[in-house]
């Protein structure tokens, strides 16, 4: 069955007229009426009676207009779907980000893909290092956004996007919040809510446990979500990046000694064909000025360091 033999068909169905129907195809009536018998014989039985002065729908006929119309829509609507992509005028951006990446960080940017892509669609995963590895290698994720994700994969593409500190986070309730600057001393005492899904987890648990800080008598938290809920009812402490934006209620207090940074990154897989839309959230993503782009979500209090 060929598109074109359906689409006479649907227009002889139309008008009731083969004569009008070819001339709204551009076809010699032969031609459309050649085609037509050809369907006729690949459905096994006659789509049409011949009258005059209208041709009429055979019951086989009227049983397959239904079908055959959505066949044809279908054909039609993946044609008009495949041009819109080539043109640009829609597109997919299939995207892994670390669950310690603030989303607030990756908003302007699909902002700004949104204006130049009509039809954009997202599709944004969310996952631990070894699982945002794991999207890329599978080909769900395009292009992902994470710290220090541990994959030894030769085929992996990694660009530094900016790097920061990470800064104790208490409810302004705790008294830590009112002084100027802690000692690890001043913590042996707390709940430290312990992110299981950070990149530099075990990093920062071997700081504290070497400064005798009891950090495995912690909470262990899955989320950022529920991070930021226990920290408003003041119910641990928390190592927060600096990128992470926080409500009211909590405040980032700086603790002496306490040095940990972390890095940023772009990753891809080398060697695999990109969307148009993924090549241009790598563009900007890239070439963005991450040093004013984070201050404007930090306190004015904290410095960060960034890097383009």
């Amino acid at each position: 069955m060929e598109m074109h033999q359906v689409r006479y068909f649907l227009a002889v169905a139309r008008t009731l007229n083969f004569t009008r129907a070819a001339d709204e195809c551009n076809v010699t009536q032969p031609s459309l009426t050649r085609a037509i018998k050809q369907l006729e014989g690949e459905l096994g039985g006659d789509l049409f009676r011949r009258e005059r002065p209208a041709a009429q729908l055979t019951e086989l006929g009227q049983r397959m207009l239904p079908l055959l119309k959505q066949c044809y829509d279908a054909a039609v609507g993946a044609r008009s779907l495949a041009s819109s992509f080539r043109s640009g005028d829609i597109g997919a951006l299939r995207l892994a980000l670390s669950h310690t990446l603030d989303m607030a960080i990756i908003i302007p940017f699909l902002e700004e893909l949104r204006r130049s892509f009509k039809g954009l669609e997202f599709k944004l995963m969310r996952g631990n290092a070894a699982e945002v590895a794991e999207f890329l290698k599978k080909g769900d994720a395009e292009l992902a956004i994470a710290a220090e994700i541990g994959e030894e994969w030769d085929r992996l593409d990694s660009w530094p996007l900016f790097t920061e500190e990470f800064q104790l986070v208490v409810n302004e309730g705790n008294a830590l919040s009112s002084r100027p600057s802690l000692d690890f001393e001043d913590l042996q005492q707390e709940k430290v809510l312990l992110r299981t899904y950070c990149e530099n987890r075990e990093q920062i648990s071997e700081l504290f446990r070497s400064r005798q800080v009891d950090i495995d008598r912690g909470h262990e938290i899955a989320s950022e979500y529920d991070l930021i809920k226990l920290l408003s009812a003041d119910l641990g402490i928390a190592v927060l990046p600096e990128s992470t934006q926080t409500p009211d209620p909590l405040k980032r207090v700086r603790v002496n000694g306490f040095d940990v940074h972390r890095t940023v990154r772009l990753y891809g897989v080398a060697g695999r064909e990109r969307t148009a839309v993924a090549t241009a959230i790598l563009k900007l993503l890239r070439s963005a000025d991450w040093k004013q782009r984070l201050h404007a979500l930090v306190p004015p209090t904290a410095a960060v360091a960034a890097q383009t």
